[in-house]
């Protein structure tokens, strides 16, 4: 996953698929390639790393602009690993059997791997690791099955077998003048131009082309030429819709029409999210196919020990609440850059569980080889296939949150979270503590995350007004018990990091025993409560602080009435299992942030002092 471009019309296409390439270059990648028509015959080019690559690979034959030769249709991409480490053979386009179909494709196909099994068995041979070389093979298949030789028609079965997101581009060796487009929870535009018609998976990779797009609805398809644009639904009936002119500039485009990619990556929370969960939830399992651990591994189990930093250690936290109620084993959490200074206790009946966005965090890493080399099983839970960490570790887990662009981690946090109770319900599973019945109640739950997180994202007004009347706190402090301490972490560092304000995460037991001498007349406190069996012992601790002249900020479920009489404001997320709560909750904290932070004039993306990656000790 990540940029999809294809072009047909009468201009050199290699340049219009390069540029529109480049300007996808800010959503990050570790691959890009191209596939186009020329001379009646179907090319493709492709490699690992840089679009540098690429673009000189096709200048040795098409010149310094790429404008030699006689190509005027094709599709490119840019990707993001995630079925198979990067390389040329996982680099897209993909090939289908023949070589006359290439395809294009963003997103996850759930059902890879039974579609995957299915054409083995019917002679297929696959050359790469990824999903989407199934859905090559699959239209391939229902091409040379039409009498008509329709490469629409072929899309539209297509669509109707595979399961999940998807973003597609498809050109055929047999119709040089047409391409194909389909989607389905993964976006893609039509751009519509005077000199040819365009796809791209997002805007700012066609805006120096055509500011005239149509936003194609899930499951629709669309029919390229250069003299025109045929859209049709699932069942390959017309689409009538009028297209939107676009009127941002370039770097707003980048940005979805943002203003910051922090809040677009907040915005892509649900969609992450879902992402990470929904190919491991089918039918009603929970199903962790990459994870080598059966029931035997998983009983003789003495400890888990998490291993992380900054962000990732506070997923690291809510994970040792989730295992230890659902699998009964006791977990450790350590912040990396001091778990192998402290002589661990850790041995061959350990699964050290070590959490990085990256992959490549150098704390993290070392951590775990110290654990490895002390005997203990190692599972990486990361978002970039092919990292170090992902390299090394005995299983991986992968968060599906995508590119994230901006300093401070957001969807990626929700997807760690996601993993982690994949993880904890996996193993209580393997240990004969969640039957089947159970497994389907909690996949049922864990699949309605994504749309309690839309809603939460559209209805943020309160967040605003409050951030607007105290961003010029010197302090804030946000106090919690049990999970909501954990998510407490979570939102003070998120604070910290983009408005420089001071910021510090209490139990709210904690309160008594010294920290309350912090609080004064006018001093922010802010919230979550969101575990109902501990709502009265917070209360309890909110009329403490307020007695003592805080201004309090609570973050609470939609039938929680309780908090209204105690809280200066609050914030309301939609019902959900308390031990799922932090998954919604955080994004509330992380809205409140970016709220102050732009008040303040900070630079949301990109906080002073802080990198994206840290690879230093």
């Amino acid at each position: 996953m990540c940029g999809i471009v294809g072009y047909v019309g009468s201009e050199p296409a290699l340049p219009i698929l390069i540029g529109g390439l480049r300007r996808l270059e800010y959503r990050g990648y570790d691959s890009a390639g191209v596939a186009y028509l020329e001379g009646g015959g179907l090319s493709v080019v492709k490699r690992k790393g840089r679009l540098q690559r690429l673009e000189e690979a096709l200048q040795r034959q098409y010149g310094e602009d790429l404008s030699g030769g006689s190509v005027r249709i094709g599709i490119a991409h840019t990707r993001w690993a995630t079925h198979g480490a990067p390389s040329d053979e996982n680099s897209h386009p993909h090939l289908s059997a023949s070589g006359r179909i290439a395809v294009v494709h963003n997103g996850i196909i759930e059902n890879y791997m039974e579609l995957r099994a299915s054409l083995s068995g019917l002679g297929y041979a696959f050359v790469s690791e990824t999903d989407t070389e199934v859905v090559a093979h699959l239209i391939e298949r229902h091409y040379d099955a039409d009498a008509k030789k329709d490469l629409l028609s072929a899309v539209l079965r297509t669509m109707g077998e595979i399961e999940g997101s998807y973003a597609l581009g498809v050109l055929c060796a047999d119709d040089p003048g047409t391409f194909v487009a389909a989607r389905k929870d993964s976006p893609l535009v039509v751009g519509l131009g005077t000199n040819g018609n365009f796809i791209a998976s997002d805007i700012p990779a066609i805006l120096s082309r055509t500011r005239e797009v149509l936003i194609l609805e899930d499951r629709e398809a669309a029919c390229l030429r250069a003299d025109g644009v045929r859209v049709v639904d699932a069942l390959g009936r017309p689409v009538d819709r009028a297209p939107m002119h676009v009127d941002w500039d370039v770097e707003a485009a980048e940005k979805g029409g943002y203003e910051h990619f922090m809040m677009k990556e907040m915005h892509e929370e649900p969609r992450a999210v879902r992402d990470t969960l929904a190919p491991r939830l089918r039918d009603g399992a929970i199903r962790l196919d990459a994870i080598t651990i059966d029931a035997a591994d998983a009983a003789a189990i003495s400890k888990v020990q998490i291993i992380a930093c900054g962000t990732a250690y506070h997923a690291g936290v809510v994970a040792k609440y989730a295992i230890e109620r659902l699998a009964r084993i006791p977990v450790e959490v350590d912040v990396a850059s001091e778990f192998r200074y402290r002589d661990p206790l850790v041995d061959a009946r350990t699964l050290a569980v070590v959490i990085s966005q990256s992959g490549e965090t150098l704390d993290t890493m070392a951590a775990m080889r110290e654990a490895k080399r002390r005997g203990a099983r190692t599972l990486a839970i990361v978002n970039v296939v092919g990292s170090s960490i992902a390299r090394e570790a005995d299983d991986v887990l992968y968060t599906m949150a995508g590119p994230e662009i901006a300093v401070a981690s957001t969807k990626a946090y929700n997807t760690q979270l996601a993993a982690v109770y994949l993880l904890a319900f996996r193993l209580a599973a393997l240990r004969g503590l969640l039957d089947e019945a159970a497994c389907a109640g909690w996949s049922e739950r864990l699949l309605a995350l994504p749309e309690a997180l839309d809603r939460i994202l559209a209805d943020r007004s309160v967040l605003q007004r409050f951030a607007a009347e105290h961003f010029n706190a010197r302090s804030v402090f946000f106090i919690g018990r049990g999970l909501d301490y954990a998510l407490s972490m979570e939102g003070s560092l998120k604070l910290k990091e983009i408005s420089y304000i001071h910021s510090e995460a209490y139990a709210g037991g904690e309160l008594k025993h010294g920290t309350i001498a912090l609080i004064e007349e006018g001093t922010l406190v802010v919230c979550p409560l969101t575990q109902a069996p501990l709502l009265e012992k917070m209360i309890g601790n909110i009329r403490e602080v307020k007695a003592r002249g805080a201004v309090v900020l609570g973050i609470a479920t939609d039938s929680c009435a309780k908090v209204d009489e105690v809280c200066d404001a609050v914030f309301r997320i939609p019902d959900v299992d308390p031990l799922l709560a932090p998954v919604l909750a955080v994004t509330p904290m992380q809205l409140f942030a970016y709220y102050v932070a732009v008040n303040k004039g900070c630079d949301v993306d990109k906080p002073r002092n802080l990198a994206k990656s840290v690879t230093v000790e």
